[in-house]
């Protein structure tokens, strides 16, 4: 149970998510960083390691949402779905990242989208795996929102989309407090299907942003639900972004 928002900028992008999770399950780690085959990634963390959200220094953004429409699971031992955005998190170039996916025991690891975000090329890929075949699906350079919720995905889609589409005739739309703002939402009402989430077994538990510009990149991180203003973490930032390299033979 995710909502993920994707802001387009001239020079940068913008992606906010929140985390959905049963209110039993233990809480993610903060942001830090780490050197990943040589690239520095930013990324909160679960106490096992896996990962939902993950931003690398070349402005590269990585984001998973479980795929709750495909009803199929893994027989048997299943894998983490946080070890595919930990796999992913340092590859600079799609090429790269679907290679990383391809070596991931797939088979074991239950349905998900995994929402890359690459600047330098101005391309946003989605991959989907559900349980039979991964599909990559090209999205426009475009404000977006991906959404998921183990409760009723088919609703949650329609009711957050609607209050997407709304907030975006706001003059504000697209700008930092906007962005926030719209994951602070309890709009129609609170409850399973606003933004910000919350149920007597599962809520929102926390908000995670990451900024690109020419001017570098930043990663935010609010522990809890985001309605609730009193628990950010301070941000990391990257203040210089890489560039890939040219002669990567992945690049494509």
């Amino acid at each position: 149970m995710c909502t993920v928002t994707f802001i387009a900028r001239k020079n940068g992008y913008a992606l906010g998510m929140n985390r959905d999770e049963q209110r039993s399950r233990v809480a993610g780690r903060p942001p830090s960083k780490k050197m990943i085959g040589g690239c520095a990634v930013l990324a909160p963390c679960e106490p096992g390691g896996g990962t939902w959200m993950a931003l690398n220094d070349t402005g590269v953004t990585f984001a998973l949402i479980n795929w709750y429409a495909i009803t199929a699971r893994v027989k048997g031992e299943t894998a983490s779905r946080g070890q595919v955005v930990v796999a992913t998190s340092a590859k600079r170039t799609p090429g790269l990242a679907a290679a990383a996916l391809a070596q991931l025991p797939l088979q074991r690891i239950n349905p998900f989208r995994l929402i890359g975000v690459f600047p330098g090329t101005k391309e946003i890929i989605e991959w989907r795996w559900n349980l039979k075949t991964l599909v990559r699906k090209n999205h426009r350079w475009q404000n977006q929102q991906w959404i998921s919720s183990g409760f009723d995905e088919p609703a949650a889609q329609r009711v957050r989309s609607r209050t997407f589409r709304a907030a975006l005739k706001q003059k504000s739309a697209g700008s930092p407090g906007w962005l926030r703002r719209l994951h602070r939402s309890h709009l129609p009402q609170t409850g399973p299907f606003s933004t910000c989430m919350h149920r007597a077994d599962a809520a929102t538990v926390s908000y995670t942003e990451a900024t690109v510009s020419p001017n570098g990149a930043m990663m935010r991180y609010h522990a809890g639900p985001p309605c609730n203003g009193a628990v950010a973490v301070a941000p990391q930032r990257f203040t210089k972004i890489q560039k890939p390299d040219a002669s990567d033979p992945m690049k494509l």
